[in-house]
C-alpha cells in the first residue's frame, strides 16, 4: 500500500461560539489572532512557535452545557481534545490559577514515561491538555497516576 508521508500537524480547528471570548482564554496559552478570514467566521491564530490554530466561530449555544463528546454517557465518534505541549509544566499550572482557569483534570502520569499533563476546558467546554515532558517534575506536587474511567 502506498502511504502519505504526514511530516507535521498544519493546524487544528476548534470551534467557539465567539471569538472575542474564545481569544481571552487562547491568549493565555500565548495565541494571538493573525488574520480572519474574509468570507467565513475563521481566524487563525499562531503562538510564537508557530503553532496554528483555526478558530471556527460560529458555534449553535445550544449545547445545554456540556461537551457531547467528553461529557454524556454515550460515546461518539470525534475529535476529543488537542494535546498542546507546554515548555513547563509546573509554570503552566501556576498560570492557570493565576488566571483563574480551573483545572478539570491533573496534574496525571500517563504511565512509565514521566510525562505530566493537565487539562483544562475553553468557555465552549472544548477540552485542550497541556502536556510537560523535558523537565525536572519532582516538585509539581499532586501527580496521580491516570487511570482510564470508562
Amino acid at each position: 500500500m502506498k502511504r502519505i508521508d504526514v511530516p507535521a500537524v498544519d493546524h487544528i480547528g476548534v470551534r467557539v461560539r465567539d471569538l472575542e471570548r474564545a481569544m481571552k482564554f487562547y491568549a493565555l496559552l500565548g495565541f494571538e489572532v493573525e488574520h480572519k478570514a474574509a468570507n467565513d467566521a475563521v481566524a487563525v491564530v499562531r503562538n510564537a512557535h508557530g503553532v496554528e490554530l483555526n478558530l471556527v466561530y460560529n458555534a449553535n449555544a445550544a449545547d445545554g452545557g456540556k461537551n457531547i463528546l467528553m461529557d454524556v454517557g454515550e460515546k461518539y465518534a470525534g475529535y476529543t481534545h488537542v494535546a498542546l505541549r507546554v515548555s513547563s509544566i509546573k509554570s503552566a499550572i501556576e498560570a492557570l490559577r493565576e488566571n483563574g482557569v480551573r483545572i478539570t483534570q491533573g496534574p496525571v502520569s500517563f504511565g512509565r514515561d514521566g510525562h505530566v499533563s493537565v487539562f483544562v476546558r475553553d468557555p465552549d467546554l472544548n477540552v485542550v491538555e497541556l502536556r510537560g515532558r523535558e523537565e525536572d517534575l519532582s516538585s509539581v506536587g499532586g501527580v496521580i497516576e491516570y487511570l482510564p474511567q470508562n
